[in-house]
């Protein structure tokens, strides 16, 4: 996501989006900010869940809560560097000096990249957990995973590295964020990103759901409704999962080498490609939450209690604040009989 936001920043000041550039003030930050607070309160939902379900049982969180933990912390961090962008595409400039220049791409591809080896652990981890179960229980598989979420930023931050090394601003007609790669170094590096942070997960994803589905169908029983069920379920599920995945981050791998090409930057299709993909890039943090969380029937009845709870805290604080409702305090009726009482 980061390269093909550096890419409309980098090439707007230079004439590309001029012709569109009323479009793209009104429209980048329109649907960054849409991106922005959806995403937030998607993975916010998703840590107060997986809180309030850890408080409820009373135990340590299993594994795949561990991996959906660290997978809304990747992607909240790599939300909180979309404004930075937004601001740099509208201006047609980089306004935040080298620092943030070299800090904010690295946060970029680091993040993205921790992103997506995660949802490559979410498949390997959902693959044993359903076709060695035995294994599960006899491993100290939370320690593991434990340590998987710690040893996956390290290959992320080895790829962001040349992003904070490199990456500078330049004054021209005016300040751009660049990274100055020669031609061959700047097509190594986005061959090496494009194998780490996409071919190889999105291969592990593709075998682990593959083997997942071989082993529900091989188990398969004739008279057997629940498994079938659940085999059907599996495998939409698995490709959905692939589909968004590939539809999501190949238009910013594509981008980044016709960028490195420099063929088509600065044509009409490069322009409105360089648009799409970096939104579709930017969706990847909103839609992780969903496929991987919300469509959990166990997550969508979690939240469905939350949200009871939340609507019955909120139903007896209206109650009991009956100003709200501009109704005033009925005191209740009393008798008085001390008046009687006395003239007997």
């Amino acid at each position: 996501m980061a390269e093909s936001e550096e890419q409309l920043v980098n090439t707007s000041g230079y004439g590309v989006l001029k012709e569109v550039d009323g479009v793209i003030k009104v429209l980048v930050p329109t649907l960054d900010t849409l991106i922005l607070v959806t995403g937030l309160l998607g993975h916010f939902l998703v840590i107060t869940l997986l809180a309030g379900r850890r408080r409820k049982d009373s135990h340590l969180p299993h594994s795949t809560d561990i991996l959906l933990l660290a997978l809304s912390a990747a992607d909240i961090l790599l939300l909180l560097c979309l404004p930075f962008h937004t601001s740099a595409i509208v201006l047609g400039r980089w306004p935040f000096g080298s620092f943030l220049c070299k800090t904010i791409s690295f946060l970029g591809v680091a993040c993205s990249a921790a992103s997506v080896f995660t949802l490559a652990a979410l498949a390997v981890t959902r693959y044993v957990t359903v076709v060695h179960p035995a294994w599960v229980f006899r491993s100290r598989m939370r320690q593991r995973i434990k340590l998987t979420v710690v040893l996956l930023w390290a290959p992320a931050t080895a790829l962001a590295a040349p992003q904070f090394a490199f990456r500078t601003v330049s004054s021209s007609s005016a300040v751009h964020c660049f990274a100055f790669l020669s031609d061959f170094s700047q097509l190594v590096y986005s061959v090496a990103l494009f194998l780490c942070a996409f071919a190889l997960p999105l291969g592990v994803i593709v075998l682990m759901y593959g083997k997942i589905y071989c082993f529900l169908r091989s188990a398969q029983q004739p008279g057997a409704p629940r498994l079938e069920r659940y085999q059907r379920q599996v495998t939409h599920t698995s490709a959905l999962l692939v589909l968004v995945f590939t539809l999501l981050w190949l238009p910013s791998y594509a981008l980044m080498f016709s960028f490195v090409g420099g063929t088509v930057v600065g044509t009409v299709s490069y322009r409105s490609v360089a648009i799409v993909a970096r939104l579709l890039a930017s969706s990847a943090a909103v839609v992780n939450p969903v496929l991987y969380v919300f469509m959990s029937q166990k997550f969508r009845r979690d939240l469905a209690e939350l949200g009871r709870g939340r609507w019955a805290d909120c139903r007896s604080f209206l109650i009991g604040c009956p100003y709200v409702f501009n109704r005033a305090i009925v005191q209740p009726f009393e008798l008085d009989t001390t008046s009687d009482q006395g003239q007997n």
